[in-house]
């Protein structure tokens, strides 16, 4: 016999709480992607969802906020990869590991967030609007600085006083920056494109820094 109670009214709660930052957040990408990121209001988001401002400011503390929530949990998601890797492999190896299996599971990830096709037109959005970018570089800047301290912690360094944590990190993610631009001047907006795009240009991170290249 099956148990028929009622879920506890917390759970409810806290379901339509995230049916309501999903709604949120939904709204302002598509608003935000159809009319601009600076053309859009807040007014305008809370309106598509029939709440008010406060409620929309219960969630986010701002447009920006919103505008990344789902590269947020990306690099979430590649940090608990990166965190899951061998003790054993090198940091560029556990890096490109890491990428790897959170590629693997990318769509089911951002799939409780937003839909990945969204997620996409996002990404090309925040490339081609002045203060996205500028928002994107310096909080790119934060995360680096968190994989490396993590990198260094699973390679039992000090960070502040070995340099090489950093500038692995400052290496690998500057392909990653290269290969998202580059893909997002592209025609395919598919996962597999930047995926394939990223790897290639990962395999000449070491090409590239030999001291000769004829």
């Amino acid at each position: 016999m099956t148990d028929e109670r009622p879920a506890p009214a917390t759970g409810l709660r806290e379901r339509k709480k995230q049916r309501t930052r999903d709604a949120l957040l939904r709204a302002a990408l598509l608003l935000f992607i159809a009319q601009g990121y600076e053309q859009t209001t807040v007014d305008e988001i809370t309106d598509s969802v029939d709440v008010s401002q406060r409620t929309f400011f219960r969630y986010f503390a701002n447009k920006e906020e919103v505008a990344f929530a789902a590269q947020d949990t990306i690099d979430s998601h590649f940090l608990a990869a990166l965190q899951a890797r061998p003790a054993g492999e090198g940091p560029l190896t556990a890096l490109r590991g890491a990428l790897r299996d959170s590629w693997s599971s990318l769509e089911e990830a951002l799939s409780e967030v937003v839909p990945i096709d969204l997620y996409l037109r996002t990404y090309r959005l925040i490339e081609s609007t002045p203060a996205l970018l500028a928002a994107h570089l310096r909080r790119s800047a934060e995360a680096e600085e968190r994989i490396a301290r993590l990198i260094a912690e699973r390679e039992g360094l000090d960070v502040d006083a070995d340099p090489r944590p950093r500038v692995a990190v400052a290496a690998f993610s500057g392909v990653m920056r290269v290969t998202g631009r580059l893909w997002g001047q592209g025609d395919d907006s598919g996962i597999a494109a930047i995926r394939d795009l990223t790897e290639t240009y990962l395999d000449h991170i070491g090409p590239a820094l030999a001291p000769d290249w004829r």
